[in-house]
């Protein structure tokens, strides 16, 4: 797959406890990004952070969490990440979703990846 240099970035923010069909919610939208051919996804778990609620969330010892901020990032051609939008809005109750323009200095696999690819 060929991403073009000009793309964008889809920033999900949720709870680490969030779900979608009995699943975990970041679990699901990866899986989704990942039927639907999207370049690609990373979940990244935050130790704290707080949301539209101002409710804090964190992972200090005295005060375990169990719904640690997570965020998503997907970067692809603004016509998959457009049309990815209604299925993401499917699936989500809360959180933040945001959108930029980035440039794709290169995307590729790496040695391993290629090795097994072939």
């Amino acid at each position: 797959m060929h991403l073009p240099e000009d793309a964008v970035l889809l920033r999900i923010f949720i709870g680490e406890s969030d779900r979608w069909e009995h699943q975990p919610l970041y679990e699901a939208i990866v899986l989704k990004a990942r039927e639907l051919h999207l370049a690609g996804a990373t979940v990244l778990r935050g130790p704290m952070g707080f949301g539209k609620s101002s409710r804090l969330h964190t992972a200090k010892i005295l005060r375990l969490s169990m719904d640690l901020p997570v965020v998503i990032e997907i970067v692809d051609t603004e016509a998959k990440i457009q049309a990815f939008l209604p299925e993401l809005d499917r699936m989500m109750q809360g959180g933040l979703v945001t959108l930029e323009r980035v440039k794709v200095i290169h995307y590729r696999a790496g040695q391993r990846a290629a090795a097994e690819a072939s």
